[in-house]
């Protein structure tokens, strides 16, 4: 995303802190960066707390298109001194401004690599469903690629992609990026894969159970647990 000559949402940026500031817990900042285990300080705001800010702000502060609004992220994310403040950025991108917009692609990816834990990968990744069922012949071959990736949180990023799709799952796309990563010893990754599995056994059980069945060989206990779940008896 090219955001040079784009102006972010300086009113946006400016009132944030402030008002996260306004509403934290400082009493709880610790435990909270102990929890997620971040070296990056946390000001003590519940993720509802920072959602709940987020909105207010972009409707006091509206933004004026997406080209704005990916200016603004990529600047909150870059600029960050709070974990919260990088959740704000992500949390802007779940807006009908922002939903489907490949535009926002490379900050994804940029949340991915640069953020590299759970909380972060795994809230973006609503984010990438979105772009794969509105612009497929870009993202399924992207995630496949991912699913290879040397770094294993675009491997993660990959697998549970497709977790709100429901059916409009691509079991074809979702079978090539779990079995991609089979004998990945990674715990973020067998939990991705149990998680994934679980998910869409809610809208296709007979599906899960099949692949249980020709791949349990290969599945670590944690993922063959997980895909179960909801399934065993």
């Amino acid at each position: 995303m090219r955001n040079d000559a784009v102006t972010p949402n300086r009113l946006f940026l400016a009132a944030l802190r402030p008002t996260l500031s306004e509403v934290a817990l400082p009493q709880e900042a610790a435990a909270m960066a102990a929890y997620m285990k971040s070296s990056m300080p946390f000001l003590g705001v519940s993720c509802p707390t920072v959602r709940k800010s987020v909105r207010a702000l972009a409707k006091e502060h509206p933004f004026t298109g997406v080209e704005q609004l990916g200016a603004t992220v990529v600047q909150l994310w870059a600029g960050a001194e709070f974990r919260e403040e990088r959740y704000a950025a992500i949390m802007l991108t779940d807006s009908r401004l922002a939903r489907g917009q490949m535009r926002l692609l490379p900050f994804y990816a940029g949340v991915v690599e640069t953020g590299q834990w759970w909380d972060y990968v795994d809230s973006v990744a609503p984010r990438l469903c979105e772009l794969l069922q509105a612009h497929r012949d870009v993202m399924d071959p992207l995630l496949r690629a991912w699913s290879t990736h040397a770094n294993f949180w675009f491997r993660r990023a990959a697998i549970i992609a497709q977790l709100p799709a429901k059916e409009s799952t691509d079991t074809g796309l979702l079978h090539q990026v779990i079995a991609a990563n089979l004998g990945d010893t990674e715990f973020f990754i067998r939990k991705a894969i149990g998680w994934a599995l679980r998910q869409y056994a809610k809208t296709d059980p007979d599906w899960v159970r099949d692949f249980v069945t020709r791949h349990g060989g290969q599945l670590s206990p944690l993922s063959r647990r997980e895909a179960l779940k909801h399934l065993d008896g």
